[in-house]
């Protein structure tokens, strides 16, 4: 297997998968170092290499130390077990993903052998290692960096075959089916002696893949011009779409159908959100270049578009934000950029460091965000109106707009229920291709564009200007943003709704047609025979994302909540008040005679639109929709141009109005700049003394607040 000389190993031949080892086979003995527990794996994860006495680098005040454990590959994950528990503390690294000594092999960026005889060598499943490690670096995507140190004294060889080992499972992780079968159900039923039911119901979620979800949302909304449609029950309209719809209250289905091939991908105007004040937030893909609108589809089209409304507005969602390319060259740059500093010997100064970190355009990406965000909020809070977010396929930059302005606009999303219904309503719902962007399982690195991170860092740039409004912490952001890179659930793990139930049936679940009950679905004969409960294999076969007690343990789940979080100020399920947003006291009303107008909104301007299609004027290109030369400037003009300058009032807590200018936009360094330790001292408190250290700077920054509070005040009496 090696053939070994004085300075180097070399592997002949791949290494032969060894298959599923037993708990109690040797690799898995713990007696030799005292510890007498052992990995434990979920139903079909199996160990294939070990390594013992392994030192995991550790940070804290005092400097770093090291932790002594073993450190497992199997064919899902890298683990690294302690030979005892840190502090005593919630047994975290005992629980399946649950702590910062593993990572899924998907999660892998980099692997790195390091000898201090010669130079260190970036691993991949085809390397030649012509030396012993002494230290694996493991550059996680997701910003973490793993330092593991082998042992020197007779331990050579399990160092080596556990480097080389990592770097060949990790190579093939994206092609392991487990990823979408074995792990998405077995997870689960490997948990469910650890269910909390009370826990459990604190973080519920309404998925919206019944019609009884969408109802119950769109009466939460109190929309009472809109119904819940079944066009699209079964994907035949769009499989890119969610299986249910909002839709105009008097529009029947029938004439619903004349406009879906008028868009692209299918993906017609839907509401996806309902202002106190009348005002409709919609979204849709651009219309499709080759149609050729009948009268009756023009009429059907009106209809989804004004809404009921005398005024619509167009939003063109890529004239204001970047490309899919740009958020994808700008996130590796800052991922690059992040890993300078875990190495002080090629970390740069801080003045250049900082003029890398500008270079990235990371940061300008969200400040565009929050603009764009706050200026489709305005457009819905000055007067009643339909709004429509347009974009090519209605599945990226519609997400993160849509989503924004209802965290803006509505209380009730920033609470961790709402926002969970909120990200799975606005992203996984409505087909946002999480497999495709986030590339996890890398199967198409073109398509890779992480724009639900651009949204997740615009939430965190919310939670700093606006601590008290939200009731989730920045702990909760960084478990959703973890979960993207452990493709253990099946929230992130699909392109569609469609997809995700094509995986579902296909599986577990058969389709027949009867006379009488028409399409039913009937359980497998595999399933039967195998003895799987039928509990199990239901309508949600697949857990989600937010089942946080099969990852996460009460201690880490506690630090969801944020304890400055006032609930008293959220009221009839985080309805606005109609009567708080103008100076004047302006009347909203809407009047039926009124003239239908559309409007244009593109980098900040409304420009008067004179045709619904492109096509239909002859000034215009076929190609796609662009906005029209601005015509005279109306009334409608010069109010939202007045609006936009500062005469409108935001209500505190109801309605948010970020600042996106200058330093307001700031780093989240407890996310990119997890892998060095000098930074994320007191920011992330995993143990213990981390959680002192957390304690010290709060109180500091209390003292601070509670300073400032009483200079306003006195403020306020002179």
């Amino acid at each position: 297997m090696l053939s070994m000389s004085k300075n180097s190993f070399k592997i002949k031949h791949p290494l032969p998968d060894t298959g599923p080892r037993s708990p109690k086979s040797p690799h898995m003995s713990r007696k030799r170092n005292g510890n007498f527990h052992s990995l434990q794996c979920i139903e079909g994860e199996y160990i294939q290499e070990v390594a013992d006495h392994v030192k995991k680098s550790s940070s804290s005040r005092d400097g770093e130390g090291h932790i002594p454990g073993t450190l497992y590959c199997t064919n899902l994950r890298v683990a690294f077990l302690p030979d005892s528990s840190p502090n005593n503390e919630n047994d975290s690294c005992y629980l399946f993903m649950c702590s910062d000594y593993e990572v899924a092999l998907p999660g892998i960026g980099k692997l790195v052998a390091v000898n201090s005889f010669t130079k260190a060598k970036v691993l991949t499943s085809t390397s030649t290692l012509k030396f012993i490690p002494e230290e694996l670096i493991i550059y996680c995507r997701d910003f973490r960096v793993l330092r593991f140190q082998f042992h020197e004294n007779g331990f050579e060889p399990q160092a080596f075959r556990v480097t080389m080992a990592i770097a060949q499972a990790q190579e093939n992780s994206g092609r392991d089916t487990c990823y979408e079968y074995l792990a998405l159900k077995n997870l689960e039923n490997s948990c469910l002696a650890r269910q909390d039911i009370q826990l459990q119901e604190g973080f519920s979620v309404v998925l919206f893949e019944t019609l009884c979800d969408w109802e119950k949302e769109l009466k939460r909304l109190g929309a009472a011009g809109w119904r819940v449609s079944p066009v699209n029950e079964r994907f035949d309209m769009s499989t890119s779409l969610p299986k249910y719809l909002w839709v105009p209250n008097r529009f029947l289905d029938n004439e619903l159908k004349r406009a879906f091939v008028h868009f692209n991908e299918r993906r017609i105007p839907r509401l996806c959100w309902h202002h106190t004040n009348g005002s409709d937030l919609l979204r849709a893909a651009n219309f499709h270049t080759n149609s050729d609108p009948e009268k009756e589809d023009i009429r059907a089209i009106e209809i989804l578009l004004f809404a009921g409304h005398s005024q619509c507005v167009i939003v063109e969602a890529t004239a204001d934000l970047p490309s899919l390319p740009e958020i994808h060259q700008s996130y590796s740059k800052l991922w690059n950029l992040s890993l300078c500093l875990t190495d002080t010997s090629v970390a740069p100064s801080d003045e250049k460091w900082f003029s890398s970190l500008e270079n990235t355009r990371w940061l300008d990406h969200v400040r565009l965000c929050l603009k764009k965000a706050s200026e489709v909020t305005l457009l819905l809070t000055e007067r009643s109106r339909s709004v429509v977010l347009q974009e090519s396929d209605d599945r990226d930059l519609n997400c993160l707009l849509a989503s924004l302005v209802q965290i803006l606009s509505d209380p009730y999303n920033r609470t961790i229920h709402g926002f969970q219904n909120l990200i799975q309503k606005e992203w996984v719902a409505a087909g946002h291709p999480f497999l495709q962007r986030l590339n996890v399982l890398k199967k198409n690195d073109q398509d890779e564009s992480p724009v639900f991170f651009l949204f997740l860092d615009s939430i965190w740039q919310l939670l700093q200007q606006f601590p008290q409004s939200f009731e989730f912490t920045e702990a909760y952001l960084m478990a959703i943003y973890d979960s993207c890179f452990i493709p253990f659930s099946s929230s992130f793990l699909f392109n569609c709704q469609w997809e995700r139930s094509r995986k579902n049936q296909n599986r577990f679940l058969n389709q027949i047609y009867t006379p009488i009950n028409g399409w039913q679905e009937n359980l497998c004969s595999e399933i039967l025979q195998k003895g799987y409960p039928i509990k199990n294999v239901g309508h949600t076969n697949l857990s989600t994302v937010w089942n946080w007690l099969l990852r996460s343990n009460p201690w880490q789940i506690a630090q969801f909540r944020n304890p400055w979080y006032n609930e008293n100020k959220l009221s009839n399920g985080g309805t606005l008040n109609k009567n708080f947003l103008f100076k004047n006291g302006d009347k909203m009303e809407n009047s039926s005679s009124e003239k239908q107008t559309l409007y244009i909104f593109s980098k900040g301007c409304l420009s008067l639109q004179s045709h619904i299609f492109p096509w239909k004027n002859g000034i215009l290109s076929k190609k796609s929709f662009h906005r029209v030369q601005a015509l005279e400037t109306s009334r409608e003009e010069r109010s939202w141009m007045a609006k936009s300058n500062g005469s409108f009032i935001y209500h505190n807590d109801l309605l948010l109005h970020p600042s996106h200018t200058g330093t307001s936009i700031r780093l989240w360094k407890r996310c990119y700049l997890r892998g060095n330790p000098e930074v994320q001292v007191g920011l992330f408190a995993s143990n213990i003394v981390k959680l002192t250290e957390e304690l010290d700077l709060l109180q500091k920054r209390l003292t601070y607040l509670q300073a400032r509070g009483s200079y306003s005040i006195a403020l306020e009496n002179e």
